[in-house]
């Protein structure tokens, strides 16, 4: 997670729904082989967009208060907030294309 922060219920407001520009959230949890799949995925693509898009991932085992606020029923589920409003979800293992798709469409 060199490249992507860790995000909590206390640091959500300020680290994504205060920030300017697009900023990705992964939800997922340690124990979710689908989110383990896509890890790697993720991580490239915070490096690649670093500069462009804040990258960040919130364990929903941990933090359910801002899983459900978000309506996650299923992990991995990415969101994405351009200048703190949700403005896409990407919910499932998806290929590396989908997802690249997804951040070229919003940074």
């Amino acid at each position: 997670m060199a490249n992507a922060v860790e995000v909590k219920d206390d640091t959500f407001a300020a680290e994504i729904e205060q920030y300017e520009g697009l900023a990705v959230v992964d939800f997922w949890a340690t124990w979710c082989a689908p989110c383990r799949m896509i890890a790697p995925i993720v991580e490239a693509l915070a490096t690649e967009y670093a500069g462009k898009a804040k990258v960040a991932k919130l364990d929903v085992d941990n933090n359910q208060r801002t899983a459900a606020r978000f309506n996650v029923r299923s992990i991995p589920t990415i969101l994405f907030f351009k200048d703190g409003k949700l403005v896409d979800q990407v919910v499932g293992a998806v290929p590396r294309p989908a997802l690249e798709a997804k951040f070229k469409e919003h940074a």
